[in-house]
């Protein structure tokens, strides 16, 4: 993965997950995870407006790390870099998509459940791969397992994990970042309940300040008007 999405994924520490039911709704969710301390999302190709709700975040709050999730084509990889994601995720491996990421040089992080899938992900020239689904797969434990044979590789684990769980996941040195939608759940965008993700992100945040106190040291930035 390019070093500065890596580096900066790193200092986030928490990736938002975002199923997104309509892109006029992109914005006001953006800033919501601005004001509470937490300026990136995942947004994934699990709606029509998918690539819609990316580009309008991308133009009007730039300062967003922006990715895409649920890339399962070479056509949404297209779709994901035009609309402006800055690094793609995917929920299982796909060669051809991986390699037309990297062919057009934005970060990927394929979805690795095995080693197997792992090996295949190494080979193909990813150096940071999404755990996925987390929890149902067998939890910290059996991420633990799946690191031992591969010290060097890092991982952001995604896939059923809450604040209840996260602990767990960030107490291993080789997970770069946790991913998960309990910080803006679909529901409570459906609902433009944004005051209650931003408390949702804000908790979230303090949570990773205590766990990880050397990372997560930064202040909620200032939105600017539309």
């Amino acid at each position: 993965m390019i070093d500065g999405v890596l580096a900066r994924l790193a200092e986030l520490v928490l990736l938002p997950v975002i199923e997104i039911p309509d892109p006029a709704l992109a914005v006001p969710l953006a800033d919501s995870l601005i004001e509470g301390g937490l300026p990136c999302a995942e947004i994934t190709f699990r709606t029509p407006g998918a690539a819609k709700a990316i580009q309008e975040i991308a133009r009007l709050r730039p300062d967003v790390l922006l990715g895409a999730g649920t890339v399962r084509s070479t056509d949404q990889v297209d779709s994901a870099i035009d609309a402006g994601a800055t690094f793609l995720v995917t929920p299982g491996l796909s060669a051809p998509v991986v390699q037309h990421a990297i062919a057009s040089g934005v970060p990927i992080m394929p979805g690795v459940c095995t080693p197997t899938e792992l090996e295949m992900a190494l080979e193909l020239g990813a150096d940071v791969v999404k755990f996925f689904p987390a929890q149902p797969a067998g939890g910290p434990g059996y991420l633990r397992a799946l690191i031992a044979p591969y010290p060097s590789v890092r991982f952001v684990p995604t896939g059923g994990i809450s604040a209840s769980t996260l602990a767990d996941y960030l107490a291993i040195r080789q997970v770069v970042a946790v991913g998960g939608s309990w910080m803006a759940p679909r529901e409570l965008i459906a609902a433009s309940d944004f005051g209650a993700i931003t408390e949702r992100v804000r908790q979230a945040e303090q949570l990773v300040r205590e766990l990880r106190p050397t990372q997560s040291t930064r202040p909620a930035q200032p939105t600017e008007p539309i």
